[in-house]
């Protein structure tokens, strides 16, 4: 390197400029309060679409999150991605994902709102996706595509169902009539909807699996994406519209059952992993079950519950996240059963390890403990299964509790394996271990002091779900209680459960049985049948034969077309052939003849011929009814036509038959049917009365406006422009392959 050349990471600190200017814009915001929608100019408003941001209480603390906690990936990444293939372009897609992000939260039009959703999707799967060589990053990253874009579509339904309930796509119109959409026979079909496109983002079970197999990202995508801000989209798009589709039967239901289960198998789960990055993915996907069931309860308690344990689990998980691509990124492994004594090397990340963990343990002077606190005091208000949740907590936590001391005491603390063969593991760059530092310290940090961020934060973005949520109230002690009793013995049980994990590990071997009948066995299955499926299809209706792609569109339109008739009010057919001139029967029978003769020529140029009399002949039909500028054109294209079908079909080959006697049966009866259906909506329009008024119109403004006199050509080349525009490029395009077709010759010494 040039004295003057400044190291890659240097560089790569400039994008962290971004993230900067919208914490600064957040803070802005939260020290000024209240609520505002803003509206930008876009041009679509007709549509429905408008591009406006509802800044609130709930929308500023997802700013905040998303644009502060990426301050510091974007710093730790300078330093974890110099030398990485691609660096810029892994930064690029990551801003989009950020900038993607903060416009969701923000989006004041659910159309708005869905197409920073699906960014979200598409730049994950490029992060994901980042080490594009290796096949398991891109599984995982098509998965989380799947899995999630899928979602979305499902959540674009449901949306257009609200705004068709509530008659706008803005929310602040949409909240206004809350009861008439509560009341609405659509309520269910809305919920369930929007609530699939929330559980895929969030990995709420059955669709959790694919959190966990993204872990092949690199650490600060899931560091920044899993924990802090992607997968809290649909935790946020449930808090949002609480206030619209909360307060139900069916919505307690829903998404009661899907945190419940969500939180334990996720919790479960997490004790039986050895890998550190599917550990914490797996205790993210019980802590987003936790949010999910606290937005279901639904209770004022219940949603600054979800508040506080949202932030605090923001913090303490991009933390840990971060530790685990420190230990990955200088030792080369991430199996906690095969490290052991980094404290001795690594202390400053020992440190943050184990701060991080005491949040994820919920026990002792830090945010998420006062955020515990608060879930089992609104659990214990909840009604006749308020034991049965403290319970389900309880566990949890202390499956939680060994998880934590899996990630930070068994790396730092525990023995090193003698077999182990790993490598020596060094210091890390400061930029590397200073993020996962600062952040696990601000656990600890606002869990002493939780005042300011109370005020400003906590409370406007409880008050913005439930208006009876503001006035919170978070502390750390509130006496010997009922939740500290909980969370002291769910701990020492944790730690209990962590010495006897070992033992526990025998359970592996049965999980992994179990694991073929789960919901990413399924997965596998669904997309295993719709690649079969899709290879069946293909050789069926894309096998290379110009007739089938011909029968299938036939038979499609006739079915759409007598499906179409079945269902219409009034259809009239009462033709009767009396004004019909001999010449005009004359030269429809020639018509006639030529199809039937093209048909049945045995040869190319015969049956070429024979079309040419049929164009012809529709020619003369135009001149007939006085339209002698079509009939020059049909004049035209049918010469242009004759002329490039005898070059191209000269050089073929003669007629063979390539089907049987029952195929080609079968073909003239379609054909025939097809033939009489057309016929006949021919015939039911030609006595229709059409409105005069676009006649009128274009007579009366061909001169005027299009200064042509020839209304014909006016509507052609003015009015409709560019179907006249894109005509021609079909024509052009064709003519270019016909004559790239005959201009091929075989080259000379080659088979």
């Amino acid at each position: 390197m040039s004295s003057g050349a400044l190291p890659a990471h240097r560089f790569l600190r400039a994008y962290a400029l971004l993230p900067l200017l919208f914490l600064g814009l957040f803070v802005t915001l939260a020290v000024e309060g209240g609520r505002r929608v803003v509206r930008l100019p876009f041009g679509a408003e007709s549509l429905g679409f408008s591009l406006s941001f509802r800044l609130d209480g709930l929308s500023v603390l997802f700013g905040i999150l998303i644009s502060g906690v990426g301050l510091l990936i974007y710093l730790y990444a300078s330093s974890y991605m110099a030398g990485k293939r691609n660096p810029g372009r892994f930064f690029l897609w990551l801003s989009l994902f950020m900038v993607s992000m903060i416009g969701m939260v923000c989006a004041e039009n659910l159309i708005a709102l869905f197409m920073f959703w699906e960014l979200t999707s598409i730049s994950s799967w490029f992060l994901i996706a980042s080490e594009p060589e290796r096949a398991e990053a891109r599984g995982a990253a098509l998965v989380a595509l799947l899995v999630t874009a899928g979602g979305g579509m499902v959540m674009l339904a449901g949306f257009v169902l609200l705004a068709s309930v509530a008659g706008s796509f803005e929310l602040t119109a949409i909240f206004a009539q809350a009861d008439l959409v509560r009341a609405h026979s659509s309520y269910v079909p809305i919920l369930l909807l929007i609530a699939v496109g929330a559980f895929t983002k969030s990995a709420q079970f059955p669709f959790h699996f694919w959190l966990p197999a993204a872990m092949e990202a690199p650490t600060p995508v899931s560091a920044y994406l899993h924990s802090a801000t992607m997968v809290k989209a649909g935790v946020f798009l449930l808090a949002r519209l609480l206030p619209l589709l909360g307060g139900t039967l069916a919505w307690s239901l829903l998404l009661g059952a899907a945190g419940i289960v969500t939180m334990v198998t996720g919790a479960f789960l997490a004790v039986f992993a050895s890998d550190i990055k599917k550990i914490l993915a797996y205790s993210t996907i019980s802590a987003l079950g936790s949010m999910v069931l606290l937005i279901g309860i639904g209770a004022p308690a219940a949603v600054q519950a979800m508040i506080v344990f949202l932030v605090a689990h923001a913090l303490y998980k991009a933390a840990l996240f971060m530790v685990g691509g420190i230990i990955d990124h200088e030792t080369g492994c991430r199996d906690v059963d095969r490290l052991g004594a980094l404290r001795r090397t690594m202390p400053l990340t020992a440190i943050a390890a184990v701060l991080g963990a005491i949040s994820l343990a919920s026990f002792g002077p830090v945010l998420s403990f006062a955020g515990k606190e608060m879930v089992i005091l609104a659990i214990a208000g909840s009604g006749a299964w308020s034991l049965f949740l403290q319970g389900l907590v309880y566990g949890t936590s202390m499956f939680l509790a060994a998880a934590a001391a899996l990630v930070a005491f068994k790396p730092f603390f525990g023995k090193r394996p003698e077999s182990d063969e790993t490598s020596v593991p060094h210091d890390p760059p400061p930029l590397m271990w200073m993020p996962p530092l600062l952040l696990s310290s601000a656990g600890i940090a606002l869990g002493l002091f939780p005042y300011w961020i109370t005020r400003l934060l906590l409370d406007p973005a409880a008050a913005a779900v439930h208006p009876d949520a503001g006035g919170m109230q978070v502390a750390l002690w509130h006496g010997v209680n009922v939740p500290l009793l909980i969370a002291a013995a769910a701990t020492a049980a944790g730690v209990v459960l962590f010495h006897t994990r070992q033992r526990w590990l025998r359970l592996r071997s049965s999980l992994e049985h179990l694991s073929r009948f789960g919901p990413a066995a399924a997965w596998e299955s669904f997309v295993a049948m719709s690649l079969r499926f899709a290879e069946w299809q293909a050789r069926i209706l894309q096998n290379g034969y110009l007739r089938v792609y011909l029968l299938v569109i036939i038979v499609t339109l006739m079915v759409l077309n007598v499906a179409a008739i079945g269902t219409a009010d009034a259809f009239r057919f009462n033709f009767v052939i009396h004004d019909a001139l001999a010449h005009e029967l004359f030269v429809s029978a020639l018509i006639l003849a030529g199809a039937l003769t093209a048909v049945r020529s045995r040869s190319r140029l015969g049956s070429i011929a024979a079309l040419g009399v049929v164009g012809y002949s529709v020619a003369l039909m135009y001149i007939l009814f006085s339209a002698p500028d079509l009939a020059m054109t049909q004049f035209l294209i049918e010469t242009l036509t004759v002329i490039i079908f005898v070059l191209v079909i000269y050089r073929l080959p003669r007629y063979a038959l390539l089907t049987d006697p029952i195929t080609r049966g079968r073909d003239i009866v379609i054909c025939t049917l097809a033939g009489a259906l057309i016929s006949a909506l021919v015939l039911v329009a030609a006595r229709e009365s059409p409105d005069p008024g676009l006649s009128r119109f274009y007579a009366a403004n061909a001169l005027e406006q299009a200064h042509g006199r020839n209304i014909v050509n006016v509507i052609l080349v003015d009015f409709r422009a560019l179907d006249t525009l894109g005509e021609i490029t079909v024509l052009a395009v064709a003519a270019v392959g016909v004559l790239a077709l005959l201009r091929l010759r075989p080259v000379r010494g080659r088979a």
